[in-house]
């Protein structure tokens, strides 16, 4: 009895020595990423395009020779700088952002822990414009630019957006930009499902949301999967029951068309077809997969962030030992 009271002790001990260990040479990682100096280029051509006149144009063409075709005639350029309701948006992200410098520093901290987790990505130009509010193309990438439509990010509540579902409305909100250009990014790293399993798509959003931890550790989990406060918790306590009904339905494996649109896709909740589908939390596939990778990846912790986006969904699954 003795015995294995010492050895007990032991263990902890031991454990909490690697632990401590593991926690150490984080706080280093992190300081390391953190310390390293980084100072984007930031070309405001929502505020430039604002303040233009057909006068302006050449200049613009060479300022910003990415955003002009050949083939688009002058004509369309003037017309657009007199059209009244891109005056309004104009005018509107000119008030919501007078200036970019707080989202800039996010920017480039995330930038920091993408060139370090991830070092085939250049360092990007950051271009801010003032569109046709596309909340589909919130953030475009490029080799060298990073696009950001700041119509997308006014406020729920804002009139431009009163057409707009409440699930859409609830991402259009400044607070969720970091996590947008992170989303973006993630895309580019890995590849969409080859196949139609559920578990694929499941994996494929973990996927994306893990690359989030990697690339803004500072942002809360909420933000990272842009939940409420309250859907996220909903998620966590119900995990357990969520993957039991998948299971008992046959649903991991299912090819099934539906699943998608019910547990994928936004939505203003996740459709399981029971009484409690007006209070669930949407895309909760997405979470489940989010988990499924994290769960991999504390199993599998050699495997660099690289690696991971490019491994087959099955793989992941079964390594990650998954079980809420």
């Amino acid at each position: 009895m003795l015995f294995k009271t010492i050895t007990r002790v032991l263990l902890i001990l031991v454990t909490c020595v690697y632990l401590i260990s593991c926690d150490s040479e984080n706080s280093k990682i992190i300081e390391r990423i953190e310390n390293k100096e980084l100072d984007l280029s930031l070309m405001r051509f929502d505020r430039e395009f604002a303040t233009s006149d057909s006068l302006d144009l050449e200049s613009l063409k060479i300022g910003y020779p990415f955003f002009f075709n050949s083939a688009v005639p002058d004509s369309l350029w003037y017309k657009k700088m007199k059209d009244t309701l891109q005056n309004e948006i104009n005018e509107e992200v000119l008030k919501a952002f007078p200036d970019f410098d707080k989202e800039k520093q996010n920017i480039e901290r995330f930038v920091k822990y993408l060139k370090f987790y991830f070092t085939a990505f250049k360092q990007p130009t950051i271009v801010t414009i003032a569109e046709s509010v596309d909340y589909k193309n919130k953030v475009v990438t490029s080799d060298s630019l990073l696009v950001i439509s700041l119509d997308n990010y006014l406020g729920r509540e804002h009139r431009f957006y009163e057409s707009f579902p409440d699930y859409i409305k609830h991402f259009q909100d400044k607070k969720y930009l970091i996590s947008d250009v992170a989303g973006a990014y993630a895309k580019q790293a890995t590849f969409t499902p080859l196949d139609r399993r559920f578990i694929s798509y499941m994996v494929y959003h973990g996927k994306l949301l893990y690359f989030k931890d990697l690339v803004i550790p500072w942002e809360n989990d909420a933000a990272k999967i842009h939940y409420t406060q309250e859907q996220l918790e909903w998620a966590k306590s119900n995990e357990t029951k969520i993957w039991e009904f998948f299971i008992e339905k046959d649903y991991v494996f299912s090819t099934q068309a539906d699943l998608k649109d019910r547990f994928i896709n936004p939505a203003p909740f996740s459709k399981f077809y029971l009484e409690l589908d007006n209070d669930s939390s949407p895309r909760i596939g997405q979470y489940i997969g989010w988990q499924i990778v994290r769960d991999f990846m504390k199993n599998n912790p050699e495997i660099e962030p690289n690696k991971l986006m490019l491994l087959d969904a099955q793989q992941i699954f079964k390594q990650s030992n998954y079980k809420p």
